[in-house]
C-alpha cells in the first residue's frame, strides 16, 4: 500500500510539473487592447510636448518600455516616438496612436489625464495622455522623478495597463500611486516599469487579432464626440481609489464607440474629499 501511495504521489507530482509556467498579473484596464495581426507590435508615440525636460521624459519612458530584458522578460508591444499631429491645449486623438502633451490645464486637481477610445467594446483605436504644467511647475511636483513617474504610467495606461496599487505604497513600478514628492522626491522608486507589468501585457496581447487598430492613422474615423479639458466630456464616474487620487470615466458616443479616461488626481483634490467626483469639488 506504501509503495502504491507513494506511486500516485509521484505521478501527481509529474502531472503538475508537466503544465505550463503560467504567469499571473493583475492589473489590466478592463480587457481593453490594441486589435494587431501579430506580435511584436509597434504603438507610435506622438510626442505634441513644449519642452527639452517633458520630451527627455517621454523618451525615458519609450526606452523603458521598450527594455523588458531588463528583468528577463519579452514584451509583445513596443513604442516609437513620431511628431505629433495636436496642439498641447486641445491634445486631440489621432486614430491609431497616442497623442502625448502637457499644458497649463489650470487648477482643475488633475495632474495626469489618459483617455483612451473603444470599438467593439475592447479595442483600443487611439489615445491620448496629458500632462498639467499648472501642477508640475509648483515646487511640490516640479522634480525629475515625479514627472517621469506620471509620464511613465498616462503612457501605459493607454496601452491597456491599469494600476498595480492606488493606496500610495510602492511597488516600484509606474503603475502604483507612491508619491515620488516631498521626502520622496529625490527617490526613483516607481519611476519605470516593473517585471509584474510586462508579464501582464504579455497576458493581455496573448491572442492574436483578425485586423489591426494600430498605426492606421487615415483608415479610421474620428469618434463621435473628443475628450477635452472639460470634465463634462469624460462622461460617468465609473470607478475612484479609495483614497481619492484615481479616477474612471466612460462616455459611450452615438456612433456605438466609448471613450475610457483616466484622471491622476494631486494629492490635494484627494485629500480635501477623497470620495468625492474631484470635477465638482470647486
Amino acid at each position: 500500500m506504501k509503495t502504491l501511495k507513494n506511486i500516485i504521489l509521484l505521478l501527481i507530482f509529474l502531472a503538475f510539473a508537466a503544465l505550463p509556467a503560467f504567469t499571473y498579473a493583475d492589473h489590466s484596464w478592463g480587457s481593453y487592447h490594441w486589435a494587431r495581426t501579430a506580435n511584436p507590435f509597434t504603438l507610435k508615440l506622438g510626442d505634441n510636448l513644449t519642452s527639452a525636460d517633458w520630451k527627455s521624459k517621454l523618451a525615458q519612458t519609450s526606452q523603458d518600455w521598450n527594455s523588458p530584458e531588463t528583468f528577463g522578460k519579452t514584451s509583445p508591444l513596443l513604442t516609437a516616438i513620431v511628431n505629433g499631429s495636436s496642439s498641447k491645449k486641445r491634445c486631440a486623438m489621432a486614430a491609431g496612436t497616442t497623442q502625448v502633451c502637457n499644458g497649463a490645464y489650470g487648477n482643475n486637481g488633475w495632474l495626469g489625464l489618459a483617455s483612451i477610445s473603444i470599438t467593439g467594446g475592447t479595442h483600443i483605436t487611439q489615445g491620448i495622455a496629458k500632462l498639467n504644467d499648472t501642477y508640475f511647475n509648483t515646487s511640490t511636483y516640479n522634480n525629475p522623478n515625479e514627472r517621469l513617474h506620471v509620464m511613465c504610467q498616462e503612457v501605459a495606461h493607454t496601452f491597456g495597463l491599469d494600476h498595480q496599487s492606488t493606496d500610495g505604497s510602492s511597488q516600484n513600478s509606474c503603475m502604483d500611486y507612491f508619491s515620488n514628492t516631498g521626502a520622496n522626491a529625490a527617490s526613483t522608486l516607481s519611476t519605470k516599469p516593473n517585471a509584474h507589468d510586462f508579464d501582464q501585457l504579455n497576458i493581455i496581447y496573448a491572442h492574436l487579432d483578425g485586423t489591426t487598430t494600430v498605426a492606421a492613422m487615415t483608415a479610421l474615423a474620428a469618434p463621435a464626440s473628443e475628450v477635452t479639458n472639460d470634465p463634462n466630456s469624460w462622461g460617468r464616474l465609473m470607478s475612484q481609489s479609495a483614497n481619492g487620487r484615481s479616477s474612471t470615466y466612460e462616455r459611450f458616443h452615438s456612433d456605438g464607440s466609448q471613450a475610457i479616461t483616466h484622471v491622476y488626481w494631486t494629492m490635494e483634490a484627494a485629500a480635501n474629499c477623497p470620495g468625492c467626483d474631484h470635477r465638482y469639488d470647486r
